[in-house]
């Protein structure tokens, strides 16, 4: 059995990019048996607020110095990646907001359920937020992604209504700090080798072939897409 460990955030497009990437790789080499995901949380903004408080190409100008025209432009260089993997990926009207009680509700699902629910609510809350254009501070939001995951309503409640699982969540992020991430997302292949960024369609085959092999190298030499705390690398 493969393990691969990721750090991701649900406001980065990379990592939902790179994840959706990593799973058509695992499909396409037939491994799906094999594989194993476990997830950890990296807030790119743990100070964040709960409230939407500016658009996305605003926030994205201002982060990089850009012009609005710019900063529309990159962003939307950014969904293309999406859009080229199926999903109807809306960066721009993105709801950008804390994401710390999305992390707690995975750690939920990671403590309570089963391996398939894990994932299914991953990429409930990425689609939640890149396709929908939904609050992810939202308890409102976080309770209906989390039964459409098959969770059941009242223990989901209890989490969001409480800081449980906060602990958790900050456990991850300072073995991340200790790993010297800065970025997301951040991908270890079995213990043996760390990917940082989302890598191609093939890289990741690569990688994972590099793995089943038990070959240990430092990191594919290929140049990966990465978001971290002062934002997401431009195209």
């Amino acid at each position: 059995m493969i393990t691969l460990t990721i750090w991701s955030d649900f406001a980065c497009p990379y990592c939902y990019i790179g994840e959706t990437r990593l799973e058509k790789a695992i499909e396409e080499l037939g491994v799906k048996d094999d594989v194993q995901i476990d997830y950890r949380a990296f807030e790119l903004d743990p100070t964040a607020s709960r409230e939407v408080v500016s658009s996305t190409p605003d926030r994205f100008a201002k982060k990089y110095r850009l012009s609005i025209e710019d900063a529309k432009a990159q962003i939307e260089q950014i969904s293309s990646l999406g859009r080229e993997l199926g999903i109807d990926f809306n960066y721009a009207t993105t709801q950008y907001s804390n994401t710390r009680d999305a992390h707690r509700l995975m750690k939920l699902a990671e403590a309570k359920y089963d391996r398939s629910t894990v994932a299914r609510l991953n990429e409930l809350l990425f689609k939640a937020y890149f396709v929908e254009n939904l609050v992810l501070a939202d308890h409102a939001v976080l309770l209906a992604k989390a039964i459409e995951a098959g969770m059941k309503e009242e223990e989901v409640k209890e989490v969001l209504d409480s800081d449980k699982y906060d602990d958790e969540v900050r456990f991850d992020e300072r073995e991340a700090m200790m790993r010297g991430v800065h970025g997301v997302p951040y991908i270890v292949f079995n213990g043996d080798f760390a990917v940082p960024g989302a890598l191609t369609l093939d890289g990741f085959k690569s990688a994972l072939e590099r793995t089943m092999k038990k070959v240990k190298d430092s990191q594919p030499g290929e140049r990966a897409h990465q978001c971290g705390p002062d934002g997401c690398e431009l195209l």
